[in-house]
């Protein structure tokens, strides 16, 4: 049995959950990304309350590491670590692009009719947080944060229809025109965060807390240019 507690707060919408076994037993949300930080607390207080599942019952704490907002990002694995280390708890970290290519996935299940899946976050003006997964959510292309223009994609598009989908997708929508670009509204949903979660507890992916931080992009890596 796995009874996990799982954070977003990486991008506009917020939610905390705690799930058995993969599965969501009550989920809370925030449509404000400016009141992420004064969201969390309570609502994970809530989400005892109303569950009557104590803290120190939940065996592991999950949280979207990023790439995202800035501050969505310090207030989620800052929360997460916190809880970690005060209960003595693992913690798992997953890419909010993997959970957003998992949400694809669970919401277009005939994406087998596309060879990859391309998440894309939001960053400013052209430039997005992206990565390419195979239907396996195996990673084709890395995280990295991207400058966009007439000749992004060029290669992968060339032999693969490509779905395109998250907050930055319409950036790229107005400048792509190949035959091979799929696009649909997709934002991450808390039943695919949950299950990806419960498959890393069990596989004992953790990550350790004195080295966990969130995955800014921006800050660590070179914006390039495709």
């Amino acid at each position: 049995m796995s009874l996990l507690l799982n954070i977003d707060t990486a991008s506009e919408k917020a939610h905390v959950s705690i799930a058995r076994e993969g599965l969501i037993l009550q989920t809370l949300w925030s449509d404000s990304q400016k009141e992420h930080a004064s969201f969390l607390q309570t609502a994970i207080l809530e989400l005892t309350q109303t569950t009557g599942i104590k803290l120190s019952e939940i065996d592991a704490v999950a949280v979207t590491a990023g790439p995202g907002s800035y501050t969505g990002l310090r207030v989620g694995m800052a929360s997460a670590k916190g809880l970690c280390y005060a209960l003595k708890k693992p913690l798992v970290t997953i890419s909010t692009l993997e959970v957003l290519a998992g949400s694809a996935i669970d919401l277009f299940p005939a994406l087998s009719n596309a060879a990859l899946l391309c998440p894309m976050i939001d960053a400013r003006r052209m430039e997005i947080f992206t990565a390419v997964y195979d239907t396996h959510l195996k990673k084709c292309i890395e995280p990295c944060a991207m400058l966009l223009d007439e000749h992004s994609f060029e290669k992968e598009l060339r032999v693969n229809k490509i779905f395109f989908f998250g907050s930055g997708s319409d950036k790229w929508r107005s400048v792509c025109r190949h035959p091979n670009a799929i696009f649909e509204s997709v934002s991450i949903l808390p039943e695919t965060m949950s299950r990806l979660s419960n498959n890393r507890y069990f596989q004992k992916q953790f990550t350790e807390l004195a080295y966990s931080e969130p995955l800014y992009l921006k800050e660590h890596q070179t914006v390039i240019k495709k």
